[in-house]
């Protein structure tokens, strides 16, 4: 099944007497896989850099993972057990969980618990909850937000291939002639491959890079080729390139024959669509399809390369399929530069779905509806029972809490009052829950507010583990300091609870005995049925685990330094040993438009925040580019609406309603609108896009569809507007607000539908310092400024519109020791000095905003090189380089009006 070239394993770090001061650990954000090398001293991380030697990003770090020791402190932690909102020991809670979860099963029945866990798990992590679950109360009622990610590229690669198993790798992007991204923002998303794609094809001219999106996203800026189709329209897409090929000579028809099976039935669905018909069916032209239709029929190599908009969707399944059709019949896959390559979001993943962590698996890649199946993985655990039927799945588990079902939940490192759809239906089903358990490295978040129960289980920098990345690539994250506070391990947290449930089996005493055990049950009686083979591991001792260098699975006899490609040999892992087409009759989304929600609302990351803004919120640097929720809108649609930029619009779905500004945004499609998935309700009050969701989902991956909803849109407007910056934490009530954090504190816009009559009094209220109060009031505006021993504590304007001051400004008055009369006339008057206006901020790294780029274009840099030269942007992280390089176009195609912006400005 796999021919031999092995991967190239990190060097292991050097182990010396006494305390290491370098830590070669994984990154904690999305599906890459990063190395980093993390500096310590004194028992704390005081540096970290990408690492060199990581064969996942060679030294490469993204804003994020640039800025991780940022996010460390801790302020917010949760750092002891609380039952009903009082601090107690570990043995309390943990005997108080057991007590309750064992009282539930004896009297509802095993299906009567759950747990759902989550992707930021280490894979020792999800092994024990996916044993105690399966193993040992005997129900696969466990699931994970992954199901949110990838369920349906899972649910695709396991039809095709006969398992779940991804068969490019990181290298193949630099390999290939042609590259497909569709339904991904890497640019934004996994910046580093989209940095080692933008390298490839600088040394690689001749290298074609198609983006397929309905939104022109800052991944266009690599893009030889843009496709901006309908949303939803992508299987139409690929069928069409299936019908395509068969017309003109791009079928591999030995490669068919020897290695595949089910090839007519799936051409034959894919036979009517035309080229003619697949551009009025997805809107494109027929001149732009068939250019990309012929480059990937012309290409000896292509990959396609998807992820989120495509797996996303009521018929997610069916679409991974259509790709994966079209790389069988042209034989593009098994070799190098070749293959449907679906990235993951989060950073183990792809760890959860080796050990099982998803209701629809046993464990070890094996099925938990097969009886042989079932029998193995029992024998190799010795438990007293065994999982025989599929459990619930994220959207049904929630519902089963609702309908009573489920009566308790464990959920573990995820938020999903804030991630999964239809957000009032979750709270209702936590809020009539008997028991939740939720295990956490924060104090608050949207989730915890249901919690009767708060473990504090370390965070990333603290735990102790391995995850695997989108390419098969097993990597350590080791923790580089100690467990804060009363903080434990998940997987010691799952251990003690088992126990005292009276369970035997989970007696590790050091989490490389997980692993081992993890890595056995991958060889156990697998006889070559399951490419998941982690046999050569499956010896190691602690001192190697701690040791163990990044490795691409399988790791065996056959592949003693693990395998970089597989399916090579044209051999899968189906009854047959031959890939499988399925024939595919495309579906357009579930959620339509209509008269009352005339609006197609897609959703997605923004560049310098993650999933829920747990740890990216906690640092200024992550919040200067985009510091709220906003609603990306068509001109043409903003112009009908009467709004213009930073104006405000609620947002109305079946399900719910978000208020967010609006950023007029010409590369939306008409009638079209984008919200950032990020903001909570510990950032904003109505800034949650989940609201705005039905619990639609795959019916074969139980993925939900997250990239199309249906909204109407109106303008939103407030008696008075309140602009607050401060140095301390204040209580808040308010109609809207928002909240970022600052070099100072945090930042918080206001609005009011009824105008507060002081100002002052209000200040004094929501902040409760005492100092030398301040306050100006002038043509309806109100200024007031606290200063505590001649510093700057608070400030506050209140306006009828929303008032405007210069954040840089802001940072350096609140930063100086003493403040100067003139300055506090400025401050009393919102008047900003000049000198910091660099309008809104294009690099993270350096602090560089739009306007000195700007001027720079103007003065003659003409590249994103020479603006690094200049400005130093996009020289550190890079992640701010598409960005430069559509400021670069943008003044290419009117110096004029861009030379009069600036002249206003």
């Amino acid at each position: 099944m796999s021919d031999l070239l092995p991967t190239s394993p990190l060097t292991s770090p050097v182990i010396k007497t006494g305390e290491p001061s370098l830590i070669q650990s994984t990154c904690a954000y999305c599906g890459v896989g990063c190395g980093v090398d993390i500096g310590v001293a004194d028992g704390k991380a005081t540096s970290l850099v990408g690492s060199a030697a990581h064969p996942s990003n060679y030294g490469r770090l993204c804003v994020k993972g640039s800025n991780l020791l940022n996010t460390i402190d801790l302020t917010g932690r949760l750092l002891s057990p609380e039952i009903a909102g009082e601090q107690v020991s570990w043995d309390k809670a943990t005997d108080y969980v057991a007590e309750q979860f064992n009282d539930i099963i004896k009297k509802y029945g095993k299906d009567s618990v759950a747990f759902y866990v989550s992707g930021q798990l280490l894979t020792e992590d999800y092994y024990i909850a996916n044993k105690l679950m399966k193993g040992y109360i005997g129900s696969g009622n466990i699931d994970t937000n992954s199901r949110l990610c990838m369920s349906s590229a899972v649910s695709a690669y396991k039809r095709a291939f006969g398992e779940d198993v991804v068969p490019c790798t990181y290298q193949d992007l630099e390999e290939t002639d042609l590259l497909l991204l569709t339904g991904s923002n890497a640019a934004w998303t996994h910046p580093v491959l989209y940095q080692r794609i933008e390298r490839a094809k600088k040394i690689n001219p001749a290298m074609k890079v198609v983006v397929i999106d309905p939104r022109k996203t800052a991944t266009c800026e690599l893009a030889d080729n843009f496709i901006q189709l309908k949303p939803g329209t992508d299987a139409a897409f690929f069928n069409g390139l299936l019908h395509f090929l068969s017309e003109n000579q791009g079928l591999d028809t030995d490669y068919i024959a020897q290695h595949t099976e089910g090839f007519e039935q799936a051409l034959t669905q894919a036979t009517s669509w035309t080229v003619t018909k697949v551009a009025e069916f997805c809107q494109v032209s027929i001149e732009e399809l068939t250019t990309v239709y012929q480059l990937f029929c012309s290409s000896e190599k292509a990959i396609t390369f998807y992820s989120m908009g495509i797996n996303q969707s009521s018929s997610g399944v069916d679409k991974c399929q259509t790709i994966i059709n079209c790389h069988l019949a042209s034989g593009k896959i098994g070799k190098a530069g070749s293959g449907p390559f679906s990235i993951t979001g989060q950073p183990n993943a792809m760890g959860g779905r080796e050990v099982g962590g998803l209701a629809n698996q046993l464990a070890a890649h094996m099925d938990i509806d097969n009886p042989q199946h079932q029998d193995k993985v029992q024998r190799f655990w010795q438990s007293p029972t065994i999982a025989n039927k599929q459990g619930a799945k994220a959207i049904d588990l929630f519902d089963k809490l609702a309908s009573g079902e489920i009566k308790a939940v464990w959920i573990m490192a995820t938020n999903p009052v804030v991630s999964l759809p239809n957000r009032a239906k979750i709270t209702a089903a936590l809020k009539k829950c008997e028991l939740v358990v939720v295990s956490d490295c924060v104090e608050q978040n949207d989730t915890l507010a249901f919690a009767d129960v708060k473990l504090p289980a370390t965070p990333w920098l603290e735990k102790n583990g391995t995850v695997t990345n989108s390419e098969r690539r097993i990597s350590r994250q080791r923790n580089a300091v100690l467990p804060a506070g009363q903080a434990k391990h998940d997987w010691q947290i799952i251990q003690d609870v088992a126990t005292k449930m009276g369970f035997s089996g989970f007696d590790f005493d050091d989490v490389s005995d997980v692993f081992k055990e993890h890595a056995q049950l991958t060889q156990f009686e697998n006889d070559g049925e399951r490419l998941l083979d982690l046999s050569g591991l499956s010896q190691l001792t602690a001192k190697e685990y701690n040791e163990l260098a990044p490795i691409q699975w399988p790791v065996n006899d056959a592949n003693p330094e693990g395998c970089a490609r597989v399916y090579a040999d044209g051999k899968f892992n189906t009854p047959s040993g031959k890939a499988k087409f399925i024939p595919v009759k495309p579906q357009l989304p579930f959620q339509k438009t209509s008269a009352e929600f005339p609006f197609v609302l897609n959703s997605g990351r923004l560049r310098d925040q993650w999933h829920t803004m747990t740890r990216t919120g906690k640092t200024n640097k992550l919040s200067k580019h985009t510091d709220k929720p906003y609603l990306y809108l068509h001109p043409t649609d903003a112009k009908a609406l009467a709004v213009q930029n930073d104006d405000m619009l609620s947002i109305t779905a079946s399900t719910g309603q978000a208020i967010a500004h609006v950023k007029v945004d010409a590369k939306q499609r008409l009638g079209e609108c984008f919200m950032p998935i990020h903001w909570n309700q510990n950032y904003a009050s109505h800034g949650n896009v989940s609201d705005l969701y039905q619990s639609i989902v795959d019916p074969l991956s139980g993925q939900a569809e997250s990239k199309q909803g249906a909204v109407a849109l109106g303008k939103k407007t407030y008696k008075q507007y309140i602009s607050v910056h401060t140095t301390s934490k204040i209580t808040l009530s308010a109609d809207f607000w928002v909240k970022s954090t600052t070099a100072y504190g945090d930042s918080y816009q206001v609005a009011l539908d009824e105008p507060t009559i002081d100002a002052l009094l209000l200040c004094q209220q929501i902040s409760g310092l005492s100092g030398e109060w301040l306050t100006f009031v002038q043509d309806n505006q109100s200024y007031v400024v606290c200063l505590q021993a001649g510093k700057l504590a608070f400030l506050g304007y209140f306006s009828a519109t929303w008032p405007e001051i210069e954040q840089s400004w802001l940072e350096h008055v609140f930063g100086s020791k003493t403040l100067e009369f003139a300055t506090i006339q400025s401050l009393l008057l919102g008047i900003s000095s000049d000198e910091f206006n660099q309008g809104k901020q294009v690099c993270s790294c350096y602090s560089i905003g739009e306007k000195t780029i700007d001027e720079a274009i103007a003065q003659g840099c003409g590249s994103v090189e020479a603006l690094g030269e200049k400005l130093q942007c996009g020289t550190k992280c890079g992640s701010c380089k598409p960005e430069l390089a559509s400021l670069i176009s943008q003044y290419n195609a009117d110096p004029i009006e861009t030379a009069i912006v600036l002249a206003e400005d």
